[in-house]
């Protein structure tokens, strides 16, 4: 055994070692008797001289021993708190998670055993055991039940049999998630006990109902007229289905004409419905918005302040370009847009107030003036012509007679900001900061350019579309209470045209030098021009109409892009920025799914 030498004891070990070398070679020629009894004495020799160091390491051993010990015990001791713990954090989750139902059903050709909780349903399969009596482990499946839309009964019908039939089982519908896109999905739970069944679907069709977000009626609006006539279509086909498999009852509304939905709005019980659903393009959700942020206005007698409505909005994307919709859903898709508002996913939305002189001209949720406004005016010209060809008209007219405008931009900042993002200085404008000029509610200091503008666009969501992934505005989001200002300075028509290709990329869009952006909470345009846009268009084109301007005067009118409808306005614009103002149902998207490539420029 190892053992503490003193240094004056080694000498003296080491002549006991040598003697024992000596006596064991002599011994070896005796009887191993005499070897033994040598050797016995030599341990009792070496055992009562080591004695003293043997102590001192025996006490130098426990004390060791009891350091251990102690920080064994802390060690257990935190370790046990851990586990208590952990252990309470368990029940809790068990407590709140309790098994609701238990039963075997078969999924395909083999059964399982299912468990039903209050949040999901779980199931695994029944293996027999191996040979050697282990048995494989299968990794269960999980269905959350806030997935779960519909619960049925599955029964065995013959052809043209409409009821009755031997029971099956139970069927779940459910959404499942393909990047963007929300897809149907069906779970067959097999069981052919009648009893066994509907104990399951009572239950199943309790817990999915305890959902209060999920609506239960709706009022629907239809406009038969977008894009290419197929909202009708697009709702029976893909949304009407969904709304009865899930319960939900509708109001269906075909709109006849431009404000039709704002008269219905105004007269229509809303106590009556859980939301509201628009089948249609961006117009025909600017409309209803519009309506119901007016209505929510007129119920609380409040026509100076918006007021948030109460009723969730539900956009089913049946138009060209649907920014709103891929903005709140991320893809064009109708049964995603269905889904979302059957699971009750809902999301708070900023919008924008629109009014010349003091007289509210929308509510809405974007707008661009100049070259948007121009393309849009020119493009609702030829309506007669398929809606692919008419954009691409109208872009192509419009940059071959590419003006800038001459504007007094001002516009309230959110935080301090440059001039430009990048720091860049456009050669056509003056820099007018009056620190004194204070916006009359408060909201802060107006700051105002004059220059030369070729487009301003004014967005307080980020306009996703195919043709845009991130969007028109990639810097601002549904909710964040502001929007995105940007202008695009006097330039060549080569410049602005990669600048106008740039959104269709990942990024770029905004690193010229004639282009600045702007978080703001409101914007002021007034354009300077005293010619009208109508009257230039019309002597270079005989027999096109005018539109008449929502604000007239006897100054210049000028097309405004507002959510995708023209509307000519004579003076300057006020727009405000309203956080979230209204609810819509889907959820906040980063980029939308990409599937046109535009061959326009």
């Amino acid at each position: 055994m190892p053992c503490c030498l003193h240094s004056d004891k080694i000498p003296e070990i080491q002549g006991k070692l040598w003697a024992l070398t000596l006596l064991v070679t002599s011994l070896l020629r005796v009887r191993p008797l005499c070897l033994f009894v040598c050797l016995v004495r030599f341990c009792l020799f070496k055992s009562v001289n080591m004695s003293g160091p043997k102590e001192e390491l025996g006490e130098q051993r426990d004390s060791t021993k009891k350091k251990k010990k102690k920080k064994k015990k802390t060690e257990s001791g935190k370790k046990r708190r851990e586990k208590q713990q952990e252990e309470e954090v368990e029940e809790e989750e068990v407590h709140s998670d309790c098994i609701v139902l238990r039963g075997i059903f078969k999924l395909g050709k083999k059964s399982h055993d299912v468990l039903l909780t209050r949040t999901r349903l779980t199931w695994t399969p029944i293996t027999p055991e191996m040979p050697t009596g282990e048995a494989c482990v299968l990794q269960p499946g999980v269905m959350p039940l806030q997935d779960v839309f519909a619960v049925k009964v599955k029964r065995r019908r013959a052809a043209g049999q409409e009821s009755g039939g031997p029971v099956l089982g139970v069927t779940l519908f459910c959404s499942r998630q393909r990047g963007r896109r929300l897809e149907e999905d069906t779970l067959h739970l097999h069981n052919a006990s009648a009893e066994h069944t509907y104990t399951w679907y009572n239950t199943l069709k309790e817990l999915v109902s305890g959902f209060s977000s999920r609506p239960k009626c709706l009022k629907v609006f239809i406009n038969p007229s977008s894009h290419k006539k197929e909202a009708v279509h697009i709702y029976r086909e893909h949304v009407a289905p969904l709304f009865k498999m899930a319960d939900v009852s509708t109001d269906i509304t075909v709109t006849e004409k431009k404000g039709h939905a704002l008269s219905v709005m105004k007269e229509c019980k809303l106590d009556e419905f859980d939301g509201v659903v628009c089948v249609g393009g961006d117009g025909s959700v600017a409309e209803v918005c519009h309506a119901l942020v007016l209505r929510a206005q007129l119920d609380a007698d409040s026509p100076e302040k918006p007021v948030k409505p109460v009723l969730p909005l539900g956009i089913i994307p049946a138009g060209s370009t649907n920014v709103v919709s891929c903005s709140v859903h991320g893809v064009r898709d109708p049964v995603t847009a269905a889904l979302h508002i059957i699971l009750g996913h809902q999301q708070q939305v900023d919008m924008c107030s629109f009014s010349s002189l003091g007289q509210l001209v929308c509510f809405g949720f974007s707008a661009m003036f100049g070259f948007g406004g121009q393309s849009l005016a020119r493009a609702e010209k030829k309506r007669w012509m398929p809606s692919s060809q008419r954009r691409e008209y109208a872009l192509v007219k419009t940059l071959a007679r590419l003006k800038p405008e001459y504007c007094h931009l001002s516009f309230i900042p959110v935080t301090k900001t440059t001039r430009d993002l990048f720091g860049h200085h456009s050669e056509d404008e003056d820099l007018d900061q009056d620190p004194g000029s204070v916006d009359a509610e408060g909201e802060g200091t107006w700051t105002t350019i004059k220059g030369l503008y070729l487009n301003i666009s004014v967005m307080s969501i980020p306009c996703l579309s195919p043709h845009a992934p991130r969007g028109l505005a990639p810097n601002t989001s549904l909710a964040n209470g502001s929007a995105s200002l940007i202008a695009v300075g006097n330039t060549s028509r080569s410049e602005f045209i990669k600048h106008l290709k740039r959104y269709s990329s990942s990024s770029g869009q905004f690193s010229f030098s004639f282009v600045e952006t702007h978080t703001v909470t409101a914007v002021r345009i007034r354009p300077r021009s005293q010619r009208s846009w109508s009257e230039e268009e019309s002597e270079g084109e005989e027999g096109d109409s005018k539109t008449t301007p929502i604000i007239q005067t006897e100054g210049a009118t000028f097309p405004w892009n507002i959510d995708g409808e023209l509307v000519e306005i004579a003076n300057e614009v006020l727009i405000r920025v309203h956080p979230r103002l209204i609810t819509l149902y889907g959820e906040d998207m980063d980029e939308a799914e990409s599937t046109v490539s535009c061959s326009c420029i």
